[in-house]
């Protein structure tokens, strides 16, 4: 292992993160109230053009009026191609109130794109004076997001999460779909004439959990889009989780349920990871760096392992 240390992500729960438009302000309450870890109060894709200041207006209201309680409060701004994202970031920060955590960055491409909604917000926070400074998220939907994906996740100490925007990312790379995440009908493979579906969005979940991990980020899955679907939601969430991917995106009230149960240790899992801790613990009192739990090897790796599963559960417990 490099004697550089990996650094941790932030310690928050995220295994949720719930959107709404800021045009649609009557959902604002719900969303506070909702089991969502994260709320993001939308102005891009969700807001028509004509609707975009009126939009950041309601947001600005939102944030300082509602009590979002204990959640990760986060606004997306609009894409850097567009000229509406300047005012987004300027007029939030001047006049919402300091409740603000995180502005979401969409269709990164490249470090400089978080390098210039950094340049901006740390300006406006000096001259507003404001004490609690703006954590940054970034989501990955293109071609060249993916391509410079670890640049982007090293681009600012700011930076606490990254998601993969599936619908805008299969757009860039010219993927024969109009699914937004989930198994693609036309990407599967035949084994003695049978059809089995991989999953065609794994490498890119993989590329950016391997760069979050590395620079100290929260790898996010973005939107599951039929949220009639119960259980193709779930199937994508478990193998985001195994993956080593924190949370999910809801679009959806019902989907909130569904990620938080997918995200969250169960008991039995937990429990298994706290018995594998004692093992070793006693392994290490007998001076042995290895050990058998329920028929199988346990050893260092298998601490590391087990901690994550603790640390994860007392962090959502707390």
């Amino acid at each position: 292992m490099s004697f550089r240390i990996q650094p941790a992500a932030p310690a928050r729960p995220n295994r949720c993160q719930l959107f709404g438009p800021g045009s649609n302000t009557r959902l604002f309450a719900k969303m506070a109230a909702s089991a969502a870890d994260v709320v993001n109060l939308d102005l891009e894709d969700s807001v028509a053009p004509s609707d975009k200041d009126s939009a950041r207006a309601n947001v600005i209201a939102a944030i300082g009026d509602i009590d979002w309680g204990r959640k990760c409060l986060s606004v997306r701004i609009n894409g850097l191609d567009t000229p509406y994202w300047y005012r987004d970031v300027v007029e939030i920060l001047e006049q919402a109130g300091p409740r603000l955590d995180q502005i979401m960055i969409p269709k990164v491409g490249c470090a400089a794109d978080v390098y210039a909604v950094d340049a901006l917000v740390s300006a406006v926070e000096r001259a507003r004076g404001r004490e609690k400074p703006v954590s940054l998220e970034v989501i990955i939907e293109s071609a060249a997001g993916i391509a410079h994906v670890e640049e982007i996740a090293a681009a600012s100490p700011r930076l606490q999460a990254m998601s993969l925007g599936a619908a805008d990312f299969a757009a860039s790379m010219g993927m024969q779909t109009t699914g937004i995440g989930g198994t693609q009908e036309n990407y599967y493979m035949i084994h003695e004439g049978q059809k089995y579906w991989p999953d065609p969005w794994h490498w890119a979940q993989t590329a950016i959990v391997a760069a979050c991990r590395t620079h100290g980020i929260l790898p996010v899955d973005g939107p599951f889009g039929d949220f009639s679907d119960d259980e193709g939601f779930i199937a994508q969430a478990r193998r985001s989780a195994t993956l080593g991917m924190v949370g999910k995106w809801a679009i959806h009230p019902k989907q909130i349920a569904l990620a938080n149960q997918v995200f969250t240790p169960s008991e039995e899992v937990v429990a298994e990871a706290r018995e594998i801790l004692a093992a070793m613990e006693e392994a290490k009192a007998k001076g042995e760096g290895a050990t058998v739990y329920k028929g199988r090897l346990v050893d260092i790796a298998s601490i590391k392992q087990a901690e994550v599963i603790v640390r994860q559960a007392e962090m959502i417990d707390g």
